[in-house]
């Protein structure tokens, strides 16, 4: 039986939110906010902890103009860009299709911006109300975007989707078509980077080995594509194979001007990811790595900073490392110490096929071992200065399983009074069906963000957000943050983080789930209702 206090929701899907407020004002192209961003401040004077409320004013500024966007992703024939493009063609047309569940319509499932609500307050009743995320701000519709992209394999997309083996063999069999046509530009093919293994997919590459015209010929790529497809604005994301750790260098990648000097000396250790990340910045296309490797060199984000462009990653978070995020977050908030946490996945697609080789694996165990990091930092009651839980990842490929990657995972935890609880899980994460509206995702906030800018104090001039886009951090394992800043990995944390700043953009306060209204009842008020409550009561049995 329900309760009778059980929480009241609404929901709502309008056009377009409207906040009536002093702090907000709407124009023909903007939104403009002004937002009072408060934060604490803490010193300690003589053993003692101070805490100083502080308050700072921000003037935030929304672009209400939605684009018309190019996508252009690296690796656009793997199992990750066929079907993200088939997907996105899918829900364009409405293509339904049959399985043995019976008949199917294609949705967004997994998207924050396509299939996520966000509470925008309560109504008179008392309801909290709800909208879908993509309506706190204007977005791109993913329906509306155009895909395109690069690939070492010269497989058109109907042959990447029908290798891939990811969709229900009718959807496939509608989708090939439309996507026949679709056949990837040449892709940069450094066989030190990758797995010796992909050298039998890499019949689509640029010739030679001069990294400056490999450069200048994909700059004329995302300039083609974009006069050609009459774009307003490309994203640039990178879903190819997993690639080695770059060594970082003084001289080499360490500024933006030795990554262009090593870039036209063609030095071994720029990799393919970087190349393609410093022609998205010279073009001004915001760029965002999804592999595990370090592509955003120090270099590169100096570079993006002077060009003032994004620049995102590193990593897609869907499936094992998502849970850990949200399973060490509670744990350790519980009060409950995860002294081991052991992480193994099997899988059988190519991006398995690669990780298999122990350069790539390296790449991945780095990314999927520190995303507990700032959870375990944050208490000094469970842990010692420098202590850490044990922490071990294998990935092993199998190729049966195709693109239905297995993960299985086990935390131990010390409890109350030296006990033992001991967490297993067993996770079937269908890959590429993950990770696809994560793509969507990163290319639609990464976009909605180039249309914030913010100033503050006695700033003349709005500008635009540092040139590392770390509100993408839910999306991603291993979080680009600038220099300086703390990583949060805590996946509640990151989800608030993005969902506030669209908040304050339209003049409305951070969620803080308070619920005074109803916690903080005036007792001499209720006294008053219950006197005139039995008063009543009395009054109608003496009638």
């Amino acid at each position: 039986m329900a309760s009778a206090n059980a929480s009241k929701i609404a929901h709502t899907n309008p056009d377009v939110l409207k906040v009536t407020s002093p702090n907000v004002t709407y124009t023909d192209d903007a939104i403009v906010s002004n937002y009072s961003y408060e934060t604490t401040a803490v010193t300690v004077e003589g053993g003692e902890l101070r805490a100083t409320p502080m308050k700072t004013e921000y003037q935030l500024k929304t672009s209400t103009k939605v684009p018309k966007l190019g996508l252009m992703l690296v690796g656009w024939g793997g199992n990750n860009g066929s079907t993200v493009t088939g997907a996105t063609i899918a829900n364009r047309d409405n293509i339904s299709w049959n399985a043995r569940q019976g008949k199917l319509e294609p949705n967004y499932f997994g998207s924050v911006t396509q299939a996520t609500t966000l509470r925008v307050g309560t109504d008179p009743s008392g309801n909290d109300i709800y909208i879908p995320f993509n309506k706190i701000l204007p977005m791109v519709n993913p329906n509306d975007l155009v895909i395109g992209g690069w690939d070492i394999s010269k497989l058109n997309l109907a042959e990447a989707m029908e290798r891939a083996c990811v969709f229900d063999y009718d959807l496939r069999r509608q989708l090939a078509p439309k996507m026949k046509d679709m056949v990837p530009l040449p892709g940069i093919y450094y066989p030190d980077f990758i797995a010796a293994n992909q050298s039998d997919r890499a019949d689509n590459v640029l010739e030679g080995s001069d990294k400056q015209a490999h450069l200048d010929k994909i700059r004329q790529d995302i300039r083609e594509f974009k006069a050609s497809n009459s774009l307003d604005k490309v994203i640039v994301l990178w879903t190819a194979n997993t690639e080695r750790f770059c060594d970082l260098i003084d001289g080499v990648n360490d500024t933006a001007d030795n990554l262009l000097a090593a870039l036209k000396a063609s030095h071994e250790e720029v990799s393919p990811s970087t190349v393609y990340g410093v022609a998205s910045v010279l073009e001004g296309c915001s760029f965002i790595n999804g592999s595990p490797q370090n592509t955003c060199v120090p270099g590169l984000i100096e570079l993006a900073e002077r060009r003032r462009v994004f620049l995102g990653g590193d990593d897609f978070k869907s499936g094992q490392t998502k849970m850990k995020s949200v399973l060490v977050d509670f744990l350790v908030n519980a009060g409950i110490k995860p002294v081991s946490i052991t992480s193994y996945n099997h899988l059988g697609n190519n991006d398995g096929h690669n990780l298999s080789a122990p350069s790539q694996f390296r790449s991945k165990e780095i990314s999927k071992s520190n995303v507990v990091d700032d959870m375990v930092e944050s208490n000094r009651i469970l842990y010692k200065e420098g202590e850490h839980p044990d922490h071990v990842v294998v990935i092993k490929y199998v190729p049966a399983v195709g693109d239905s990657k297995r993960a299985l995972d086990e935390y131990m935890s010390e409890i109350f009074m030296h006990g033992t609880n001991t967490i297993s899980m067993h996770n079937t994460c269908e890959d590429s069906l993950l990770a696809s509206p994560l793509i969507l995702d990163l290319a639609i906030l990464c976009e909605l963000m180039e249309r914030i800018e913010w100033k503050s104090g006695d700033m003349a001039e709005f500008d635009s957000f540092n040139s590392v886009c770390s509100i993408l951090s839910y999306l991603l394992k291993a979080p680009l943050v600038p220099q300086g800043a703390p990583v949060v990995n805590a996946l509640f944390k990151q989800r608030a983080a993005m969902e506030n700043l669209f908040k304050a953009c339209v003049g409305l306060p951070p969620e803080n789930h308070l619920q005074l209204e109803h916690r903080a009842v005036h007792h001499h008020s209720r006294d008053a209702a219950a006197t005139a409550e039995a008063t009543a009561t009395a009054a109608a049995s003496a009638e």
